[in-house]
């Protein structure tokens, strides 16, 4: 097993998730199998408790391990699924040190930092490395690990010690340290700055580390009079220093490690088995394809987010990288507008009535709307008022997990005439109860208490997602969440007109809602989270009926009505040509196995029984 350790320095949030996972990205395409390690140096078991506000979003596994949203990067860029052994807290360390102390596995020994809390870490990274994360049932062959914060961190270090053992525990070509820091570039002077840079690789030094490759971030290109500088001052060959300015697209930055021999300083430091320099014709060709159809696509499309957490982006990361894969696969640039639900609320009218009349004018020039999960009373209105204007002007619609529960409740208001109907979670006493808290909720405990993870999806009938996931009986999604429709007033809701076209195994859960397309052209929700399975080559299909629906191009998706392989004057793939290509990309999948080309790994097929 091979370790790549990714450490960072100056400031947290430079980059180091999309470092590792680029790095990642490039021995994958070398033929490799890798995994991937997270580190958060914080006490908290694991990130479900978290605030959105505070921390971005909780990126929840198929285990359902609720862990951060770097798991997240690592599985769209790898195409990998974790699991939540592979992010690593002080919390989970010392819950285990101590649990093992209880049972007296230390022999009445003083627990102590060094040697019990080290020895921990460098037991679990040797045994999650070890575990599979392709369909292929493989052993991984290279682990990458990314260590959260910033060298000198109190909290971090117990992990650098740990790897600072680990490093004389494993042979000397079976492990390599990659640090990444910050080169400033302030705009009074444009000069690069590598004080900064040359302290932090002092810290990690001085630390037991000693950096095999910095990664420089900046805003603008590195002069190679500025690497050798820092090369001079850490200690590392010139050619070891690597730039990573700000680019276009995060898809740019594999390419850009590429291009400056990351893979021959790795196949030389870790003695694998790599061809360099030379490299084949294709080598990462999708890859290149998709940075440059990110860079050169003209036409827009306008996507409003109504959301509660609308202050960090990274509290949507997942559902804005969905969004952006069925973007670039429908030949669109994605122009996403958050809006604070709170502002579409009458109560926002009377008290700054400009802020809610901007919040408005975005909703509705937008071509498409969601609204994704969440938690509380706060911005439900707003919410529901989003859905009215989507429902009656027939703009494509979808909702996630709180969003499925905010169309029910609208449709059965105002189509059904239940005024009072609501949730639980905001009105225990309402006297239609449409949404109702799940048995495994414990509202006295917070952590771990939700349906989490993978489960399965029966469709009902035929219906645009079921199209849309290629005609499949049942798929496997992940989940998040405490409360459902009500399974008592379903047989209601869909004789007004509110179809429940995915179920649970047990049909007493609703997954999926639609309104007939004779009634709206894109109307759905789902009370699974299908961001968090979007591929950048593999979108999710509800992500990508919604923005087939915005362009005005579901239809002819469905229908297969594209004209002949023709490309415009300009060069561009015809929007013809795109429905066709995300036809047979996505939508080629027969319920016959023997039959079937490969199914896309997120999709779980099964065989047709009675009762689909």
């Amino acid at each position: 097993m091979k370790y790549i350790l990714v450490t960072g320095g100056v400031i947290s949030g430079i980059g180091k998730g999309v470092i590792a996972s680029s790095i990642g990205t490039i021995l994958k395409h070398c033929g490799l199998h890798v995994t991937s390690i997270k580190i958060d140096p914080y006490i908290n078991i694991d990130a479900g408790t978290f605030s959105p506000f505070e921390h971005g979003e909780v990126f929840v596994l198929d285990d359902g391990g609720e862990v951060d949203l770097d798991l997240g990067n690592y599985e769209r860029f790898l195409d990998v699924t974790l699991h939540r052994a592979n992010n690593i807290t002080t919390g989970k360390i010392y819950q285990q040190v101590i649990e093992c102390e209880r049972r007296g596995d230390y022999l009445g020994k003083t627990v102590q930092v060094v040697p019990h809390i080290t020895d921990a870490i460098q037991e679990w990274v040797i045994n999650v490395a070890k575990v599979p994360v392709t369909d292929d049932g493989k052993e991984p062959e290279v682990c990458i690990i990314e260590l959260g914060g910033t060298i000198g961190d109190i909290e971090g270090m117990p992990f650098v010690e740990a790897f600072r053992q680990f490093q004389f525990r494993v042979s000397q070509d079976s492990f390599c340290c990659v640090h990444v820091s910050l080169v400033p570039q302030p705009k009074s002077t444009g000069e690069s700055k590598t004080k900064p840079t040359q302290a932090s690789v002092k810290e990690l030094r001085g630390s037991g580390l000693s950096p095999d490759l910095i990664v420089c971030r900046s805003e603008m290109p590195i002069l190679d009079e500025v690497k050798q500088k820092i090369s001079n001052f850490c200690h590392v060959k010139p050619d070891r220093v690597i730039c990573i300015h700000d680019c276009t697209s995060t898809y740019r930055v594999p390419l850009m490690l590429e291009e400056q021999g990351l893979i021959q300083f790795i196949a030389e430091r870790l003695q694998l088995n790599i061809a360099t320099p030379a490299r084949p014709k294709k080598f990462m060709w999708k890859w290149r394809d998709l940075a440059d159809r990110h860079d050169n696509v003209r036409k827009v499309v306008e996507i409003a987010l109504v959301g509660k957490y609308t202050q960090l982006e990274d509290a949507y990361a997942s559902v804005t990288k969905a969004l952006n894969h069925s973007a670039l696969f429908v030949n669109r640039r994605l122009n996403l507008s958050y809006i604070e639900a709170t502002s579409l609320e009458e109560a926002t009218k009377l008290e700054n009535p400009v802020k809610y009349h901007q919040a408005w004018q975005i909703l509705c020039r937008s071509d498409g709307v969601i609204v994704p999960g969440g938690f509380g009373k706060r911005g439900m209105e707003g919410k529901i008022a989003a859905v009215t204007w989507c429902r009656t002007t027939r703009k494509p619609f979808l909702g996630v997990c709180l969003g499925l529960q905010a169309a029910v409740i609208e449709f059965t208001r105002n189509v059904m005439n239940w005024k009072d109907a609501n949730t639980t979670e905001i009105d225990p006493d309402t006297p239609y109860p449409v949404v109702i808290d799940m048995p495994e909720h414990n509202s006295g405990q917070m952590g771990g208490t939700m349906r989490l993870g993978k489960r399965t999806t029966i469709f009902h009938g035929d219906s645009i997602l079921k199209k849309l996931y290629g005609n499949v009986g049942a798929i496997d999604e992940r989940h998040r969440h405490r409360y459902e429709v009500n399974p008592e007033l379903v047989d209601k809701i869909e004789k007004a007109g509110l179809h429940f076209v995915g179920r649970d195994e047990s049909e007493t859960r609703m997954e999926i809602m639609e309104l007939p397309v004779a009634t709206h052209p894109y109307f759905v929700a789902t009370q699974y989270h299908p961001e968090y399975i979007s591929r950048p080559l593999k979108p999710s299909p509800p992500y990508l009926g919604l923005l087939l629906a915005a362009v005005g191009k579901l239809q002819p998706y469905l229908n297969n009505a594209m004209a002949s392989n023709t490309t415009s004057e300009d060069g561009e793939n015809s929007d013809e040509d795109i429905v066709g290509i995300l036809r047979r990309n996505i939508s080629n999948v027969s319920l016959s196995a023997s039959s079937a080309p490969a199914t896309p790994s997120h999709l779980h097929v099964k065989s047709p029984t009675a009762t689909d």
